[in-house]
């Protein structure tokens, strides 16, 4: 049977495209559709609609974006995702694990009762509870304020004293507290590890003058051979397919520091990572190597397993990618 995977994002960028042409090189049939342009719909089948598919359902569901929005737009767009779950069709990432990677407090709180190393984090809201744990920590440490939603190193600071915490209409009255990492530098440098299907696909560290290490800020990309800073690949890897196990993410970009006594600590997760600059630094084709992992989980599935049986009674046509 032809395969009939469904790319949700909201842009057609390289990544998305790249995913689409390799997934059809390889048989399948594919779209391209925001999550923003698929209906809840009572009068279909299924309870969706989907253009192009004029009724049917794909086998698939791969998310690689999803739009900003208003709180009541990406809880409608979530909440398709949730409802392709409820129709037993595979989604890479479910619903479930983009709300825990998007939610960082969530994160930290999976992480650390998985038992991987992160560093000490607080989340909590309103300025006087923000406040009072500055308190607290600020004599041992310095903290990192960061965005509760936010990806790329946007609105991250450094807080070393009461008076650099912001007000609470800038952090709409969260406030997401870490301490912060002591690491050699500059060069700065922490590690990316690309997770797909329980595996390592790829990984790079990031060398950069700024603490904060994304390559959209300037940083470096760089190859992980052998040792770096002290740590083996096999090491990170270990660290970062648990990290993703904890959040049950298909695939995923891990965010790992080496800290200054030489422990490695999970700073992030990411549940819709982009990959450009590692894709820069490592031989494997990442976008092939997702397709092929997606296409291998469909047809090792037993043929009386609920997604595989679901029914497909409503004929696709060939959509249009948007």
């Amino acid at each position: 049977m032809i395969p009939r995977i469904l790319i949700v994002s909201d842009v057609s960028d390289t990544r998305s495209k790249g995913l689409a042409a390799r997934l059809e090189r390889r048989g399948a049939v594919v779209a391209t559709v925001p999550l923003a342009a698929i209906a809840f719909d009572t009068g279909s089948p299924s309870g969706l609609s989907i253009p192009g598919f004029d009724g049917a359902l794909p086998d698939a569901v791969l998310v690689r974006s999803i739009a900003a929005g208003s709180f009541e737009a990406v809880t409608r767009r979530l909440g398709v995702l949730h409802a392709f779950g409820k129709l037993s069709i595979p989604v890479w990432n479910s619903a479930q694990a983009i709300e825990r990677c998007v939610d960082k407090s969530m994160t930290t709180f999976l992480l650390k009762n998985s038992g991987l190393p992160t560093p000490p984090t607080f989340a909590v809201e309103g300025l006087a509870m923000a406040e009072a744990v500055a308190r607290r920590e600020l004599p041992f440490t310095p903290l990192v304020l960061k965005p509760l939603f936010g990806a790329q190193g946007r609105g991250i600071r450094l807080i070393e004293t009461l008076s650099d915490l912001p007000a609470e209409d800038e952090v709409n009255g969260v406030y997401y507290l870490q301490h912060y990492v002591p690491r050699p530098g500059p060069p700065f440098r922490d590690f990316r590890v690309f997770v797909c299907a329980g595996e390592v696909l790829a990984m790079m560290s990031r060398r950069g003058d700024d603490w904060i290490t994304n390559v959209n800020r300037g940083a470096l990309p760089e190859q992980v051979s052998g040792q770096v800073s002290g740590h083996g690949e096999t090491e990170l890897a270990a660290l970062a397919r648990a990290a993703a196990a904890a959040i049950s993410a298909d695939f995923a970009g891990v965010d790992i520091v080496p800290a200054a006594d030489g422990k490695l600590l999970v700073l992030e997760v990411n549940s819709m990572p982009a990959w450009s600059g590692l894709q820069s630094v490592v031989a494997v084709n990442i976008a092939d190597a997702i397709a092929d992992a997606l296409l291998k989980f469909l047809a090792d599935r037993p043929a009386d397993h609920p997604e595989a049986a679901a029914a497909r009674p409503y004929r696709l046509t060939a959509p249009a990618n948007s």
